[in-house]
């Protein structure tokens, strides 16, 4: 490695049990972890190694993420996303934000994924435009720093 830059593997440093993905979210229902019978059981079959994971797959279930995250706080899971309790528009902003640093940074590695990653990138811009009292000027909207001006 270069001089002064030497990175700890995530199993080293502690911050990934045994260097395992396990269930990363809570459960919806009780707000508890998963169970070691569910999806984030360390010593089961159910749980990936990080190592056996491609890295197009964390890459795109990781935009997948940030785009649930993202329309949840434009409130567009609801029937009328101006009366969601989950509309945020600034945790929004950050969102997209990231997504599309994310999309942008990684796309020649996504493949056949680039193009619907894209897309729902570009849906999430117009629709945090739409959503806005006082849109911002194009090329100012979220993540449009690194995807150019969405019309």
């Amino acid at each position: 490695m270069g001089v002064g830059l030497h990175l700890l593997s995530l199993a080293d440093a502690g911050t990934v049990a045994h260097a395992s993905l396990a269930g990363m979210t809570e459960n919806p229902d009780t707000g508890d972890l998963p169970d070691s019978a569910g999806s984030g059981d360390l010593n089961g079959t159910a749980v990936r190694e990080l190592a056996d994971i491609p890295a197009v797959e964390v890459i795109t279930r990781s935009a997948v993420m940030l785009m649930s995250a993202a329309a949840e706080k434009l409130g567009l899971s609801a029937e009328n996303p101006d009366d969601s309790p989950h509309r945020d528009l600034d945790e929004a902003r950050r969102l997209i934000t990231a997504l599309a640093g994310l999309v942008t940074a990684s796309a020649e590695y996504l493949g056949p994924h680039a193009g619907p990653v894209r897309d729902g990138l570009k849906t999430l811009q117009l629709a945090f435009r739409e959503a806005s009292a006082a849109p911002d000027e194009p090329g100012h909207g979220p993540g449009e720093k690194y995807t150019g001006p969405v019309w």
